[in-house]
């Protein structure tokens, strides 16, 4: 087994790292070229919004075939083949001549883009021990957050000065030179061991997570939260492009550092639950994300701003409170019981443009105000719930 601070260690966690970044640069990348690509192709906003939307949710679904796929054919070539598509899709959306065929693209590139977060804490698992492993998953989750910023910033950044073909071609090639390194530096598994796939027990397991009313209960509370969190985003660029803001890509790129709140709200969590329990925590993310939402209605850039990081702040607390939750709940098939929280997680992120499209419709960003906040009083009523069950174990035993 590879221990703390070895080499090996840090070689093998430098490339999981790596491997998270890219994934989530190419996932993010066309979030600060919506306004852009609504033009280039003359669609709407709500069409436009399905370029994030396929992606996430073809994601969504190859989380539960890339994970029990691994248990028998191994992990390492899953996340090395699924990055160079990845990347390749990019490079093809460079050159999408239509808007079915960069919609056809992104939905494959979703579904590739879903191997490596699949199977990389799996990876851990087999090859390090109890504190290596533990050590080297809070810096993959922070990679995950660098992934979606850098993204947003390459993206942006050449979309301003090439267009957005341009962006596609730089994300493209820049995870081409990434997935080099990253084979090069992921080591060959030397505790793997392959088992027989069995359909059977694992549609068992995840109907059983889907009956746990706890498990369920997080679930929903991650998916929902980020329906709103991540099509706030989508939502907001529209805002920031259109008069009297006028931003460009470049700007609507840097509009995503606000997630460096959620950064620290991650890292800061475990300290918060020593005051608090993890359902207290997840209610108190809910109410500061619905506090954000309130500032970002001013008019000035730096409040909006502001309530953007706020939102960050809040969400990511209630999220590492949630998927906490679920280690902490599944009392069997843990893997597949997380897994399945990332499929919530996001198929709701690919679903919430369907939902705020409507509102921005009709009253636009003060409209996707009143849409969030429907939302979040549900998963703040869920978080509440929670809270009481935990302090009262009793009546949710009686339910299962």
């Amino acid at each position: 087994m590879i221990v703390a601070r070895s080499r090996a260690w840090w070689r093998a966690t430098l490339a999981l790292c790596l491997g998270s970044i890219l994934v989530f640069v190419n996932l993010y990348a066309p979030q600060p070229l919506l306004p852009e690509l609504r033009q280039l192709y003359g669609v709407s906003t709500l069409g436009v919004s399905l370029v994030m939307s396929v992606a996430t949710l073809s994601l969504a679904g190859a989380l539960l075939v890339f994970g029990p796929l691994s248990d028998a054919i191994g992990r390492g070539g899953i996340m090395r083949v699924t990055l160079l598509l990845a990347g390749l899709c990019s490079l093809a959306l460079a050159f999408a001549p239509t808007f079915e065929t960069l919609l056809a693209v992104r939905l494959v590139q979703g579904f590739v883009l879903g191997g490596l977060p699949a199977v990389a804490i799996a990876w851990m698992g087999d090859e390090f021990d109890r504190p290596a492993l533990m050590a080297a998953v809070g810096l993959y989750i922070g990679a995950n957050t660098l992934g979606g910023i850098g993204g947003r910033l390459i993206g942006g950044g050449v979309g301003e000065i090439g267009g957005a073909g341009a962006g596609f071609l730089t994300v493209g090639l820049v995870t081409l030179a990434g997935v080099a390194l990253f084979w090069k530096l992921l080591p060959a598994p030397r505790q793997f061991t392959p088992r027989r796939f069995e359909l059977r027990g694992a549609l068992a397991d995840l109907g059983g997570h889907l009956r746990h009313p706890l498990l369920l209960a997080a679930y929903l509370l991650g998916g929902i939260n980020f329906l709103i969190f991540i099509n706030q985003y989508s939502y907001i660029t529209f805002r920031l492009a259109d008069a009297p803001f006028g931003l460009g890509a470049r700007w609507l790129g840097m509009i995503f550092l606000t997630y460096l709140g959620g950064t620290l709200s991650s890292a800061l969590s475990g300290r918060l639950t020593r005051q608090l329990s993890q359902p207290a925590c997840m209610a108190l993310g809910v109410l500061i994300l619905m506090g954000g939402t309130l500032i970002t209605l001013a008019d000035s850039l730096a409040w909006i701003v502001a309530g953007l990081t706020i939102n960050a702040v809040g969400f990511f607390l209630a999220h590492s409170m949630a998927s906490s939750w679920v280690g902490r709940q599944a009392q069997r098939a843990r893997g597949s019981a997380s897994a399945l929280y990332l499929v919530f997680y996001y198929l709701g992120a690919s679903l919430g443009g369907f939902w705020l499209e409507p509102f921005w419709q009709r009253g636009g960003w003060f409209g996707v105000a009143i849409g969030s906040w429907l939302l979040l009083g549900v998963t703040l009523a869920i978080a509440l719930w929670l809270w009481r069950s935990e302090r009262c174990p009793g009546r949710v035993s009686m339910a299962r």
